[in-house]
């Protein structure tokens, strides 16, 4: 199994983005799809998948026309054999009667003789290179040089026939590889690795390399945040390492979820990548009505609209940080901040009294029978009261940040926070832990001789904040800044956001400020300020988890649906989760077909497939534990496998 790590020389000699600070789209050869074009000089463009039986071609038809009406600029439709990619020119015909002009896109997984009957149809097919030749068995295979030769022979076999007719047809392609669908060779050779993912995709992109088609959109798609961001940013530096075009990307959080969960889980990932200019189409993947996605994607890309303009932002001559290989930034361990402890969670609650009502929003509640405080998962850590007093109103054990100017050395979990103009005079610290808040800006002023006042100090602990709307990678300069001189003081990562009727821009708004640094190991906690106490503190939660870097909460990796699946989704998903919500840090997969099945919930500690008309297999991880288990039975038997397996609580109620 080769290595993915790559040392410094190799990281600069693989650059994935023209500039860490400065905002700019990554240049991009142009795709033509229908009369809508993509990548070059085009916007961001906006897509959805149908969830309805391809075979239902009027149900099809109207589920497009409200995806058209959500402002979906591209509609994937699965073609899961020859009937329904025959049945793609009905809903094509039937659409463009109606005056509708959207190209449509053939999802293709296991079955070229379909891909290939749909690249005379529609705009664009999209292939799964970990299926498309493969049959995935969890086998581990050693290879000779020769005998992995023979299977790229074998591939290129299977796979030039599409490309010759996709030329011949004016039919666009996306080469979609997915971190849980890799083929077993990919998986023996590279391992469950974005260098996996890469080289998965890069197989198939040299064959159309090789035949001279360049009507191609990649994608590397995962449940994993982390793993997608780096997956797409190793294929950006390796289409540059080989010398090929630099072909446009469609970027996507597989099985993200649905609500909240879903809405930050693919901030976070598509998100990360568009503030570094990657990214020319979009889908947001919620277990949720198709049309509900495109508004979401929108959202996303509307924050760039005027993102060039920021105020600039000093370059770095380098970069500490390996983007393909996660390490969580060094720091020192002060009180339960920093070091080995997961992010913290700082509640704002300096603009609402500090009431029973105020402390159950921020996750603790108050027993007046038992006469006594409990803290659900979503508890915050520290609050932030400013200036209000509030030394025997807090539940024991409940740490609490004051101003500096009314902090009193006496209190007991109390520390001050200091601005970075009154750390420099100050007289009194506390002997343990002193918050400084502090701009991204002012850590990179040379000469004003902050960073030198807290070197070697392991009392303090840094809030960080910026004003430039480019807000991620300034605070991810100033991070970088940091780790070059090795200072290694714990940083909370804070921002603010103005009261504001669109929750949802400000959900996606956080996600992708704070998550993108997250993502590289960056930050040791979160103080998200809202005029919402309550949805800051479950927001911030939310990042953490998304980012995988602290798990508070179950998780559910759930597709989005599709006219491929066996159940309800959403009813099902509702269903799993008023039962199994309780389970901290317990992932669950959630997948309506075999298509998103074991492969597609690679990161899930349980499934719940679907593999038949009213039939669910059950799994641990990769392993099948129950097969054809009857729908009505199902969640009973997945408890069960839960408990076996020594992870399953009673639920408490609060």
């Amino acid at each position: 199994m080769q290595d993915q790590t790559l040392d410094n020389t190799a990281r600069l000699s693989l650059p994935y983005v023209s500039s860490l600070t400065r905002y700019a789209r990554r240049e991009t050869t142009e795709v033509s799809i229908g009369d809508i074009p993509l990548g070059g000089d085009n916007p961001i463009r906006v897509q959805s998948m149908t969830t309805v039986d391809t075979m239902d071609t009027q149900g099809s038809v109207e589920e497009c026309v409200r995806m058209i009406a959500s402002g979906c600029e591209y509609i994937r439709i699965t073609a899961p054999s020859i009937k329904e990619a025959e049945n793609l020119a009905n809903i094509r015909q039937e659409l463009r009667a109606k005056g509708y002009d959207t190209p449509l896109v053939a999802d293709i997984h296991f079955t070229p003789n379909a891909a290939e009957v749909a690249a005379k149809i529609v705009e664009k097919v999209r292939v799964n290179p970990g299926n498309y030749a493969d049959k995935k068995k969890f086998d581990l295979i050693t290879y000779t040089d020769e005998a992995y030769q023979a299977e790229l022979d074998r591939i290129e076999e299977k796979f030039l026939p599409l490309v010759e007719l996709c030329k011949a047809h004016g039919t666009a392609m996306r080469i979609g590889t997915n971190h849980g669908s890799l083929s077993d060779r990919i998986m023996s050779r590279y391992g469950d690795t974005p260098l996996g993912m890469v080289e998965s995709a890069l197989e198939f992109l040299r064959i159309c390399n090789k035949a001279h088609y360049d009507q191609v959109v990649i994608s590397m798609k995962s449940s994993n945040t982390r793993v997608m961001v780096q997956a797409y940013r190793l294929l950006v530096a390796k289409l540059q390492e080989e010398g090929l075009k630099a072909y446009p990307l469609h970027l996507g959080v597989t099985e993200a979820g649905e609500a909240e969960d879903g809405r930050i889980k693919s901030a976070i990932g598509i998100g990360t990548l568009l503030e570094d200019g990657l990214g020319d189409t979009i889908r947001v993947s919620l277990t949720e009505a198709p049309e509900y996605e495109a508004p979401v994607a929108q959202k996303l890309i509307d924050r760039y609209t005027d993102r060039a303009s920021h105020t600039s932002i000093a370059e770095l001559a380098q970069s500490p940080v390996n983007p393909y290989h996660y390490q969580k930034r060094p720091s020192y361990t002060c009180d339960t901040l920093g070091g080995e402890n997961v992010p913290r969670v700082i509640a704002d609650m300096s603009k609402e009294p500090i009431t029973v009502t105020s402390l159950k929003k921020v996750g603790y509640f108050f027993n007046e029978l038992l006469d006594k405080w409990s803290m659900s998962d979503l508890g915050a850590d520290f609050v932030y009261l400013g200036k209000q007093k509030a030394e025997d109103m807090l539940p024991n054990g409940l740490k609490a940040i004051y101003d500096a100017s009314i902090w009193q050395s006496h209190m007991v979990n109390a520390f001050p926070l200091y601005t970075f103009v009154e750390w420099n005079r100050a007289l009194t610290v506390h002997a343990v832990l002193n918050f400084v808040e502090v701009t991204a800006e002012q850590i990179a002023q040379e000469g004003s001789g902050f960073i030198e006042s807290i070197k070697g100090r392991k009392d303090v602990v840094l809030i960080m904040t910026t004003q430039n709307i480019h807000a991620m990678p300034a605070m991810r300069r100033a991070f970088f800044q940091l780790l070059i001189q090795n200072i290694q003081t714990p940083i909370i990562i804070k921002r603010a956001y103005q009261e504001t009727v669109d929750k949802e821009r400000l959900l996606l708004d956080a996600a992708v400020d704070i998550g993108g640094l997250l993502i590289d190991g960056l930050g040791d906690g979160v103080l998200l300020s809202t005029e919402d106490l309550q949805f800051a503190n479950e927001t911030a939660f939310g990042i953490l988890q998304a980012a995988r870097t602290r798990m508070t909460k179950t998780e559910y990796i759930s597709c989005p649906s599709c006219g491929r699946t066996l159940f309800d989704l959403q009813e099902t998903t509702a269903m799993i989760r008023k039962h199994t919500d309780h389970l901290k840090g317990v992932k669950i997969g959630i997948m309506g077909c075999i298509v998103n099945g074991p492969g597609e919930m690679a990161d899930a500690d349980y499934g719940y497939v679907g593999s038949g008309k009213g039939k669910i297999t059950l799994y641990k991880g990769q392993e099948v534990m129950k097969r054809g288990v009857p729908s009505e039975k199902a969640l009973d038997e997945l408890i069960e496998i839960i408990k076996e397996d020594g992870n399953w609580i009673a639920p408490v109620v609060v």
